[in-house]
């Protein structure tokens, strides 16, 4: 008899809901840790998933979900989905660290967030076999508490180590998802992912929520791809400064991709930092040009394109509270 996977996604916004429709539909015992109202809405009218993979709905009756992980009954998860927002990780990571009896040997934590350094504070808690990333670059719209819409899809999710282990044991985790229709694959080059999309929401995720332009703009301008031009480049510097590796050798390779093939494909696409601006939430720049600024410091780098765009979201921010 074959068992049945045992998920619980942590985090229940759009990407958290979006994933475990896919789970959900995929017959995985999913449970969902999230907020009272969307708790609330999920118990009351099921998880519905519209957009460019077909609509899809699961009846509350199909998956459990909590406000707080107190309240789920004593069992292990195959795997643990952390889908909250960047700067909730080290509160994610101490959470779930109180609550071992969720996890066995076997149970492996995959981190589905924006940015850089998210892992590094999940070692604080977890060794590094327990934590694996995942690489996203679909697009997750909320409509509702419990309907999400998928707006975009540029390329399969990817699942690896950032520390050099076996991926084999998220292999199940991948088929999964994609039998619940998005495309995930593992990968052993998952580092080499994440900077790749450092590379491209570094560029333009600051630069269009200051200017509230969509990203095809922004390319149109030579004021300001002079500027994306400077955040990529640096964004190389640290990286070779680090020791870290893209699937670009220099910075003018990306550049090329990034104008001629990246920017194109979601031209109409606006800032999800403009989008946490307009409805007064925090945004994620620290954990991608920030995130750059930080090991920058690290290894004396010079870095004055992403300082300059991270200070003026930092005011807004500040403008706000």
């Amino acid at each position: 008899m074959v068992s049945v996977m045992r998920v619980l996604v942590y985090g229940g916004g759009s990407v958290g809901l979006g994933i475990a429709s896919c789970l959900i539909k995929a017959r995985a015992q999913v449970d969902i840790i999230a907020r009272e109202a969307t708790v609330r809405a999920l118990h009351d009218g099921g998880l519905a998933r519209t957009g460019i993979f077909g609509d899809y709905r699961a009846e509350a009756k199909r998956f459990g979900s909590y406000c707080s992980l107190e309240d789920i009954q004593d069992m292990s998860y195959d795997y643990i989905l952390v889908c909250v927002k960047s700067f909730d990780t080290s509160v994610a990571a101490r959470q779930l660290s109180g609550h071992k009896r969720l996890l066995d040997e076997q149970t492996r934590i995959v981190l589905f967030q924006n940015g850089w350094g998210n892992a590094e504070m999940f070692l604080s808690f977890f060794e590094k076999g327990q934590v694996y990333n995942a690489r996203v670059i679909t697009g997750f719209r909320r409509v509702e508490e419990n309907r999400v819409e998928i707006t975009v899809h540029a390329d399969a999710i990817h699942i690896g180590s950032l520390f050099g282990r076996d991926s084999a044991c998220v292999e199940k985790l991948c088929e999964l998802i994609s039998k619940g229709d998005i495309p995930c694959e593992v990968t052993s080059d998952i580092a080499r992912d994440l900077w790749a999309k450092m590379l491209y929401n570094c560029a333009l995720n600051p630069l269009g929520a200051v200017l509230d332009v969509p990203y095809g703009i922004l390319a149109e301008s030579e004021f300001t791809r002079a500027i994306m031009n400077g955040i990529v480049r640096e964004v190389f510097d640290v990286m070779a400064a680090a020791g870290y590796r893209t699937h670009w050798r220099k910075a003018e390779d990306f550049l090329e991709v990034f104008y001629d093939k990246l920017v194109p494909d979601t031209a109409e696409h606006k800032s999800s930092t403009l989008q946490d601006i307009l409805a007064s939430k925090r945004t994620e720049i620290d954990a991608l040009n920030g995130a750059v600024i930080k090991l920058a410091e690290k290894h004396q780098v010079e870095v004055p394109y992403n300082r300059a765009v991270y200070n003026i979201v930092k005011f807004i921010e500040a403008g706000r509270s």
